[in-house]
């Protein structure tokens, strides 16, 4: 009698054990509860959210939602700061920054890009392809050639004259909130730059997050320049226990504080989307309070719930919200300055 006790109870172990197994390789279409939702940085983050719907709705993966969302701000020629058409180097050239990661922690990066439209989808072929995270420059291009992406000119005739009136003087002197239409209406005069990026996450049904960045960086920088875009931990960062992070505004200052993962981490120990970011910037007043008051950073943040939330140095900083209810959100960041 006691064996047989034994043997049905050893039975019904190991079956809830396969079934656990079951459970945990399973890849759900979708989860109950769970509400997909994508945010994204800036005005024209309207118009790539709507692409990335396009995957949520149909419950794709969030990877190639934020992919496929931030493909239309390197695709449109009227904005100088991300793709082509964005400003050039102080050589003239156009250099382009993206990263890209995953719900697994798979991330894939470009920096210095030059000739190819899509440095995102390079992103993600380094990434998937590559034992690599970050492939730069000549190596980069060299890499995307090689997987099929075609060599192009990425120096539009409105940017170039942008940059032959800047040559005149040479300055640099930030103009913030470029990117927000309400606050500059036309393309910038020669001797000023600008600064920004395509900062997009998002949350499928599946409850997965994936985050994508995407920059032609400060215009007229010095050759070789990088900012925090491209760099994983910086201009992005995203853990799929606790939820994700990007930002935009001048980089070096990101880079300095390691912001979107610091956001991340602050959400880890409770803060919410707003309060992280909050505390990013603040940490950025801290360390150089009079540098924080001439230029913009802004962080925007997105939890595992679908909780989201953004904080910058300056009043203009704007971010854009996509879900089932609306797909032309736009939210006023709050800001310390």
């Amino acid at each position: 009698m006691n064996s047989r006790r034994q043997f049905i109870k050893k039975t019904l172990v190991g079956a809830a054990a396969a079934t656990a197994v079951s459970q945990a390789i399973a890849v759900p279409g979708s989860r109950k509860g769970v509400k997909p939702i994508v945010i994204s940085t800036w005005d024209f983050g309207v118009a790539a959210n709507k692409a990335a719907w396009e995957v949520l709705k149909d419950n794709g993966r969030s990877l190639d939602a934020v992919e496929q969302g931030v493909k239309v701000a390197e695709a449109d020629l009227s904005n100088p700061t991300v793709g082509k058409g964005g400003y050039p180097d102080r050589d003239g050239h156009v250099t382009l920054d993206a990263c890209i990661m995953d719900e697994l922690g798979n991330c894939g990066s470009v920096a210095a890009l030059e000739h190819i439209a899509h440095p995102i989808s390079v992103a993600r072929l380094v990434m998937e392809k590559t034992p690599h995270v970050m492939l730069v420059g000549e190596g980069a291009l060299q890499f995307a050639m090689e997987n099929g992406f075609e060599r192009e000119n990425l120096l539009i005739p409105s940017s170039e004259k942008a940059w032959q009136e800047w040559l005149k003087e040479k300055k640099y002197k930030p103009i913030m909130n470029i990117e927000n239409k309400s606050f500059n209406t036309e393309r910038l005069p020669g001797n000023q730059y600008n600064h920004d990026t395509i900062g997009m996450l998002a949350l499928d049904a599946a409850g997965n997050l994936s985050g994508a960045c995407t920059t032609s960086g400060m215009a007229f920088k010095m050759r070789g320049r990088v900012g925090d875009s491209p760099i994983i931990g910086a201009g992005l960062y995203i853990d799929n226990e606790v939820g994700g992070a990007t930002s935009t505004g001048v980089g070096e200052e990101v880079i300095r504080t390691v912001g979107s993962f610091l956001v991340v981490e602050l959400m880890r120990q409770g803060y919410s989307p707003e309060a992280a970011c909050k505390e990013a910037v603040a940490r950025i007043v801290k360390k150089k309070p009079d540098t924080a008051r001439e230029i913009q950073v802004g962080f925007l943040a997105l939890n595992k719930k679908g909780e989201y939330g953004s904080y910058a140095l300056q009043s203009g900083f704007t971010y854009a919200v996509c879900d089932a209810q609306k797909q032309d959100l736009v939210i006023k960041g709050k800001h310390i300055f």
